[in-house]
């Protein structure tokens, strides 16, 4: 419910003539796939290949390879005025994607347990298709208006409540074998903070606008931890869900950074 909330809330202020011309979409559609599945995704796998030894730490790390963009990133480039048209038609680009990509990569790393595919699209749909759906209807009858005073507070709210949850509902892990979590931080800073700073350098190298800078950082820095943790938890151990909780630490941590990286601008 929480991310549902988030994501309808981001939605509103997406214009519907973006949808109007279906090769706009193409472009947008083929970057998110291309920072989230192909760099980011590239990082995972490279760096948790040449520091991790345990096999279900590794296994986490091809499961946060193997999932999308969290959904995070739409209601994010908003706060941090990014390009909203790139990070919804891109987030949603890769969630279309990830019918095929997803359990394509797990089978290939992990074998045929992970899983079939009807999850991911169970999950596109809810926290993508209908939130959208429902904020055409919000726009359309006139509400968003009256939402726009209390969108960033709930989107905030929402997102803490989202965190909060998954760290806590893997918080043992944290105090049985913190020697364990040393190279999967190391990932996850990697993955954060490093590899943010060189898709900004690229992205302007590039000519992309301040916004759209924004957003490819987003998208090239942020999986959908929560449904990782989630698979990982129901499909594998606890330990395997150990690289999207510590992940999920991380992220928050650089969106503050990125926060107050923008405010003196503001």
């Amino acid at each position: 419910p929480a991310l549902a909330t988030v994501m309808t809330l981001a939605t509103l202020g997406v214009p519907g003539t973006v949808f109007r011309s279906p090769r706009s979409l193409i472009v947008p559609a083929l970057i998110g796939i291309a920072l989230n599945y192909g760099v980011l995704g590239g990082v995972l796998l490279g760096m948790s290949r040449l520091l991790i030894s345990e096999q279900a730490l590794a296994d986490g790390f091809v499961i946060m390879t193997a999932v999308p963009p969290a959904v995070a990133v739409i209601p994010f480039s908003i706060i941090l005025d990014g390009n909203q048209t790139l990070a919804l038609i891109g987030t949603l680009g890769c969630y279309l994607a990830a019918l095929a990509l997803t359990p394509l990569i797990a089978y290939f790393f992990l074998g045929s347990s992970f899983g079939d595919p009807g999850k991911i699209l169970t999950i596109m749909v809810e926290l993508i298709l209908i939130p959208l759906f429902l904020s055409r209807i919000l726009i359309w009858k006139g509400w968003s208006e009256k939402l726009e005073p209390w969108r960033g507070t709930i989107t905030n709210g929402s997102f803490f409540l989202i965190v909060y949850t998954i760290i806590g509902l893997n918080r043992q892990l944290f105090f049985d074998r913190p020697g364990a979590l040393v190279a999967p931080a190391l990932i996850a800073l990697a993955s954060t903070f490093l590899l943010g700073v060189g898709i900004e350098i690229a992205a302007r190298r590039w000519g992309a606008p301040p916004g759209t800078v924004t957003t490819m950082v987003l998208l090239g820095t942020h999986k959908n931890t929560g449904l990782a943790a989630g698979l990982a938890l129901t499909l594998f151990s606890q330990k395997t869900a150990v690289p999207a909780t510590i992940t999920t630490i991380f992220m928050l941590v650089y969106m503050i950074w990125l926060s107050l990286r923008r405010r003196p601008a503001d």
